[in-house]
């Protein structure tokens, strides 16, 4: 890859395909004969032609002239007031864990085999990932975050949908979450297929496997489901129905004590599918239930269930690695810690 769009494009990986680069110009040199690639339309999507790449390279050009830390507070302190102001979505939870589910969302469909997917062309815009049915109900959010975006049409969507989760999590009393920018909006082409996001009505074998596609090992897997301490689930978007806990507009390691401290009964819910519900109306999925039924598992959502503080700095640094897997950032965007609101009145 030439170093003059290094910047610009996600490193590629495909070790089969030579690219012959210009000034200025980027050609693509391959036949089907040269290809060892599973997936012709994963070459496609990357096979950029010479108008999309100057398309590409001024938008860089043009988040780089906004790179500005104060510019990016603005932008977090607009989502986090819009937050306070609209808290009365989803039965007054707010549209905190709806944002940190749709960052998750756009990130969770990233393959470490190819570098296709993932959150850095902000593919959600486009139909075919906005209506996986693994999606259904991160319309909300999207919605939500149009007028920040109207208002700050510089912001790519794969950064302004990965600040908002940041935002979010923030907000809700969560950990500080390092954030760059630098993620470039692609065309409609690159959407990653549907089915790549997780199914939760697997065991911890599936668990394991589905994060090991996006490089996470044990620890960091615990620490990302522990975001499930927020929000609720829906019937008619997932397919369960019901909260995970209390505290559903909270960031701490609730989901962890309920894991390990509730009695959970194994049911089959109204839309036909296993879930694990207790006395308090909370519920599990059985991809949760699996980190305590998993012997690799268990230890470590007892070490989170324990200390807060723990599960927080390992959650904190997993979030960063899920929010920037595949991306080569310019060197010149550093990761920029939000203050909350709160910590701005002081």
């Amino acid at each position: 890859m030439s170093t003059t769009f290094g910047n610009v494009f996600r490193r590629v990986n495909v070790k089969t395909l030579s690219f012959i680069v210009g000034a200025g110009a980027l050609a693509g040199s391959a036949t089907g004969t040269v290809m060892e690639y599973q997936d012709m339309r994963n070459y496609n999507n990357r096979n950029y032609n010479k108008q999309k790449l100057a398309a590409l390279a001024a938008a860089h050009v043009a988040a780089k002239e906004k790179y500005d830390v104060a510019k990016y507070q603005k932008v977090y302190n607009d989502i986090a007031l819009k937050i306070r102001d609209e808290d009365e979505y989803d039965d007054f939870i707010g549209y905190g864990p709806v944002l940190v589910r749709l960052a998750w969302h756009c990130a969770g469909t990233w393959d470490a085999k190819d570098n296709t997917g993932g959150p850095y062309g902000g593919t959600y815009r486009f139909a075919m990932e906005t209506n996986d049915p693994s999606n259904n109900g991160l319309q909300n959010a999207a919605k939500f975050l149009e007028p920040i975006h109207e208002k700050y049409p510089w912001l790519s969507h794969g950064d302004l949908y990965s600040l908002a989760g940041v935002t979010a999590i923030q907000e809700m009393q969560g950990p500080t979450i390092p954030w760059r920018s630098g993620r470039v909006d692609q065309p409609e082409d690159t959407t990653p297929e549907n089915g790549r996001l997780p199914d939760a009505s697997k065991d911890a074998k599936y668990v394991r496997c589905f994060f090991h596609r996006l490089n996470f090992e044990d620890r960091q897997v615990v620490a990302l489901l522990g975001a499930h301490a927020l929000g609720k689930t829906h019937l008619k978007n997932s397919g369960f129905e019901g909260p995970w806990g209390a505290a559903t507009n909270i960031f701490t390691n609730e989901f962890y004590n309920n894991l390990l401290n509730e009695k959970w009964d194994l049911i089959t819910n109204d839309a036909g599918n296993k879930q694990y519900v207790n006395d308090k109306g909370w519920m599990m999925l059985p991809t949760d239930m699996a980190l305590v039924q998993d012997p690799k598992y268990l230890p470590i959502v007892k070490e989170f269930a324990n200390d807060q503080d723990t599960f927080f700095k390992e959650f904190t640094k997993a979030f960063v690695v899920l929010l920037e897997n595949g991306i080569d950032f310019p060197q010149e965007n550093k990761p920029i810690k939000f203050k909350t609101l709160d910590a701005q009145d002081l």
